[in-house]
């Protein structure tokens, strides 16, 4: 006798897929599936969907980039992302855009936000949902799981609840006020999935006391800059903080950052400012360097970085050294974090479910029959720029096809 039959208890409910997690890839994955005329739930503890739409890109969602590619993901299985990429990419999440008309924009690195709102992603996901007939219960804390047999047995508060095929989409660590936890990870060991150590990605940098104390005056102040680290390189705003460096270059070196290392900044990424400064010292003798770089960079921020003595030089009396000791401070500036401020504010989760562990096609674990893995909950990290989002996207329309 099937060992699910023999649970005595009249709140048990059977579905052919019970997926956990109502954001990006869940509610994607339950689309595909509900298609495909499967029987899906979409079990959440939050008190609403996609609560990480909502709130990225400033309320307007970065939902994905004209251009990806597995260049722009990290993983211990670098491989392991190209297959969903390649499968379901940015423009079939573009076509999907466009059937609903939902307006929107390209910004900087070909970035695409909404016009108008996130909350257009979200009504488009609670849309399709409804279309494939997609049931969602949210405010559901999920007790324990077991796999009987063939069935996956869910216990909630309130209901048991069998599938033959369980999809976990609860995501990462990064962001817990609106509600991330371990649960992923926590499933993936109780079934001895490996799961390669996390830490937070797409964060700004705290400071040493000394750093901090030199820095703090520049708090408010934004520069583009060209921030090398561990051989990745970005060019990008860089702001400085009350509390350390941010900006969307400081998020980006910040995956790939780990502690000790010294990260060198260029301040000036676009000008040659050695060749610059020995033009300019013939050209207009008199000018004072505070004056000439203050064209460049603000007062403060040169202030900080350059010797007075320097500043109120004139030009004409610079010498090869000093224009040497410059260009130094302002575009060979190395610097060592003294860390990262962790999950409550990173974007995404570095680290994860094992990929090798994983099917690329199905998003299946290879030993673990009916239990899939999909999203951020999985050891593929975007940079930023809506590569996460379309790691969502495509990972959950992949295992959708199967669970």
């Amino acid at each position: 006798m099937n060992e699910v039959n023999t649970i005595s208890t009249e709140k048990m409910q059977q579905f052919d897929s019970i997926i956990i997690g109502a954001g990006a890839s869940g509610l994607m994955c339950a689309i595909e599936a509900g298609k495909r005329g499967r029987k899906v739930l979409v079990l959440d503890h939050a008190n609403k969907i996609g609560k990480k739409i909502l709130m990225s890109g400033g309320g307007r969602c970065n939902f994905t980039n004209y251009t990806v590619d597995a260049e722009q993901y990290l993983s211990s299985n670098s491989h392991f992302c190209k297959s969903a990429l390649s499968r379901y990419s940015q423009w079939d999440f573009l076509a999907l855009i466009d059937r609903y008309q939902i307006p929107f924009h390209e910004r900087e690195h070909e970035q695409l936000f909404c016009d108008k709102s996130a909350k257009d992603i979200v009504n488009l996901l609670l849309n399709e949902t409804k279309r494939a007939k997609v049931v969602i219960n949210l405010n559901i804390d999920v007790r324990g799981i077991k796999k009987v047999n063939n069935f996956f047995v869910i216990y909630t508060t309130n209901l048991i609840l069998c599938s033959p095929s369980l999809t976990i989409a609860t995501g990462g660590l990064s962001i817990p006020k609106i509600g991330a936890s371990p649960f992923g990870y926590k499933i993936a060991k109780q079934f001895n999935i490996p799961v390669v150590p996390t830490r937070a990605g797409l964060v700004p940098f705290t400071l040493h006391v000394e750093d901090k104390e030199k820095l703090s005056k520049l708090s408010g102040i934004a520069v583009k800059c060209l921030v090398n680290n561990r051989g990745q390189c970005f060019k990008d705003n860089l702001l400085f903080t009350h509390r350390g460096l941010s900006g969307p270059v400081i998020l980006q070196i910040s995956s790939y950052w780990q502690a000790g290392d010294m990260i060198e900044i260029n301040l000036l990424p676009d000008i040659d400012l050695s060749r610059l400064l020995m033009q300019q010292r013939q050209l207009v003798k008199t000018t004072k360097v505070k004056t000439f770089l203050s064209d460049h960079l603000p007062k403060r921020l040169l202030t900080t970085f350059l010797p007075s003595a320097v500043l109120e030089m004139v030009l004409a009396n610079l010498s090869d050294k000093k224009i040497q000791l410059i260009c130094q401070k302002l575009q060979q500036w190395q610097l060592q974090p003294n860390a990262t401020e962790g999950y409550r504010t990173a974007e995404v989760t570095l680290g994860g479910v094992d990929c090798h562990a994983i099917s690329s096609k199905t998003f299946e674990s290879h030993q673990v029959k009916g239990l899939y893995f999909i999203g951020e909950v999985l050891d593929v990290t975007g940079q930023l720029g809506g590569y996460n989002f379309q790691w969502a996207w495509s990972s959950g329309w992949c295992a959708g096809q199967y669970v």
